[in-house]
């Protein structure tokens, strides 16, 4: 196997980067996929695998560019021209594709999110780049599910927010118990959704029935 020089990053700079996120260089990132296939047991200087370390950093920049989006920005332009429309707003079927902060291995699945207008109304492409900025992180479901409900809450102050996610973990289903198919769902609710369980009800009912588009 040809030699490669793993001396850089140094272990104080990795120590360094743990207590800065976001300053790591290029660099440095690529340095850390080549130390990975060598501990994988293959050569980061073969012809395959030269310019992985490049791929692999460009991926993980598309991949996890949700830490560089801000919801604010994203939230900030809504309408009030509705004719006074006050019942939930519903989007079904949303679907992401995130990764597991355990062993950042793939979840991919739905997001159905609802919300009940307080004289104005946002983008409907806007609360899909909500479900993006959370997904595209390391993630957990749970802490996914509450993200965008409490975020749209806080950010639209609408009366009521709901957010239902069905996915599945390919942490479960490529290693470990290997149990493909189970669908893992939660569930969040905010202000009227929360208090009134016929609205929770419509909810699901609505993003679980099979209404044809």
């Amino acid at each position: 196997m040809s030699s490669v020089n793993l001396s850089q990053p140094t272990s104080r700079n990795i120590r360094s980067s743990i207590l800065s996120p976001g300053k790591v260089s290029r660099e440095e990132a690529e340095e850390a996929v080549r130390t990975m296939i060598l501990w994988l047991g293959d050569d980061p200087l073969r012809e395959g695998l030269l310019d992985t370390p490049a791929r692999v950093v460009r991926a993980f920049e598309e991949w996890f560019s949700g830490y560089r989006l801000k919801p604010e920005e994203i939230l900030s332009m809504t309408f009030e021209e509705v004719e006074g429309y006050a019942e939930p707003v519903t989007l079904r079927g949303i679907q992401f594709e995130s990764y597991c902060e355990h062993h950042m291995a793939p979840i991919i699945g739905v997001v159905h999110i609802s919300y009940i207008p307080d004289r104005k109304v946002v983008g409907l492409s806007k609360l899909a780049r909500i479900v993006d900025l959370y997904a595209k992180r390391l993630q957990v479901q749970e802490k996914l599910t509450a993200q965008i409900a409490n975020t749209v809450q806080a950010v639209l102050n609408p009366k009521g927010v709901a957010v239902m996610i069905s996915a599945e973990h390919q942490c479960m289903s490529t290693r470990g118990v290997l149990k493909h198919g189970v669908d893992t769902i939660t569930t969040q609710y905010t202000g009227e959704f929360s208090l009134d369980k016929s609205r929770q009800s419509q909810f699901v009912k609505l993003v679980t029935s099979g209404i044809s588009r």
